[in-house]
């Protein structure tokens, strides 16, 4: 049966563009930022490794700064997306222990914890105290809550390249359960460090050496000569709550959660599964009462995997949505890892205001040509009823279902 859920406000930060209005200009202008990767503790300089950085983080001045002192760059970006959620929804008019937080993305500081290391390697005794916080991803939870002033429910949940579709899943439940009125989800910033990148890299899952020299042409997300994902920092925050409860504060809602799916393939290894894909994506379209042949478009999961597109568009096809119309957010703002199922969320969010779909970069030569795909004109298009679709290592497939609201 279908929910009445909404989302009442977002928040997001990107290489291409951070807080909504930003976000929006980049994504439906098809801009991108990929380059060779520079930050201390990410840079190698034996192997160009490309992505997409964010420049320039702004945060937003209701932030103190004294809080930011000790702050990861995970940290500081949650902080930062939800503010924005925050202030959109108006949730400081409601009782603060009946706002939860749920913080998509497990190990999500570890380039903060490389360059930590590298410091104090040679004066461990002098290395400062907060590390005994900062190392565990639940501290995310405790800047926000102590910044915000939560008193509700507040955890972090791990689901690889899913976590942020899961964080999503649970605020969710925790809404309709009851615990909370509203619940803040967080896809968090994976702060990727050389050894990631090269753990990454040694298993084929990440590009590219093959456009080394032309970065830009590097993310292609479905087109056949991807070669695997390529990164890119992000984090977003979405706002769910009853529809009831948006009335009661005249929040304006986004779209409404009609459904989800969630779906495990029992398989440690990264490889995926067609069969996970298609349990998850039917478990959406029966918990929304949404018929396949009704949704009009499809954010995929979309990473530039060679095996992983190719099952991805097979488990479009099983599951009768070969009609619907189809971008690659990835191939803008690049993978975001825990982030990048909020992050595609909200860009399947901020499409449906704006009446249009944004561009896909470099799907010169796509794997599947009779697919709906959105090519690099964009496409003016009105949403009614959309699917968003994550995936990740350790067999983990979600689906989520939305629709416009009337």
């Amino acid at each position: 049966m279908a929910t009445n859920l909404v989302v009442t406000g977002i928040g997001v930060v990107s290489a291409i563009g951070q807080g909504k209005q930003d976000f929006t200009a980049a994504l439906l202008a098809g801009r991108s930022a990929f380059g060779v990767m520079q930050r201390p503790g990410r840079r190698r300089d034996d192997v160009p490794l490309i992505g997409a950085e964010i420049a320039a983080l702004a945060v937003p001045e209701a932030i103190p700064r004294q809080l930011l002192r000790t702050a990861s760059l995970s940290a500081t970006a949650a902080l930062t997306v939800v503010q924005e959620a925050w202030d959109e929804a108006d949730l400081g008019q409601l009782d603060p222990q009946r706002i939860g937080l749920i913080v998509g993305g497990s190990n999500v500081q570890q380039r903060e914890l490389v360059n930590l290391h590298d410091s104090y390697r040679e004066r461990i005794a002098f290395l400062r105290p907060t590390y005994a916080l900062s190392f565990m991803d639940s501290d995310l939870c405790g800047f926000c809550t102590a910044h915000f002033g939560i008193q509700g429910l507040a955890y972090t949940v791990g689901g690889a390249s899913a976590s942020g579709q899961l964080a999503v899943i649970q605020a969710a439940q925790a809404v309709l359960s009851g615990q909370v009125d509203a619940c803040i989800a967080v896809g968090a910033l994976m702060d990727l460090s050389y050894w990631e990148c090269q753990g990454f890299r040694a298993i084929g899952a990440m590009g590219s050496d093959r456009f080394a020299a032309t970065p830009e042409l590097a993310c292609r997300p479905f087109d056949r000569d991807h070669d695997g994902f390529i990164y890119g920092e992000c984090s977003g925050a979405v706002v769910i709550e009853s529809l009831q409860s948006s009335r009661r504060r005249a929040a304006a809602p986004y779209a409404t959660l009609a459904g989800w799916g969630l779906a495990m393939d029992g398989n440690r290894n990264p490889d995926p599964s067609l069969l996970g894909e298609t349990r998850a994506i039917r478990a959406a379209l029966a918990h929304a009462d949404c018929a396949a042949a009704a949704i009009d478009y499809v954010n995929p999961h979309g990473t530039g995997s060679i095996v992983g597109d190719e099952t991805e568009v097979r488990a479009l096809r099983e599951c009768g949505l070969a009609h619907a119309h189809l971008n690659a957010t990835k191939s803008l703002v690049g993978h975001g890892l825990s982030a990048a199922g909020a992050v595609e969320i909200i860009a399947t969010l901020l499409q449906m205001r704006a009446g249009r779909l944004h561009p896909t970069r470099n799907l010169d030569n796509p794997i599947d040509p009779g697919l709906h795909w959105v090519d690099a004109a964009g496409a003016a298009h009105q949403i009614e009823n959309a699917l968003s679709l994550s995936m990740g290592f350790g067999g983990m497939n979600t689906a989520l279902c939305w629709q416009s609201c009337p």
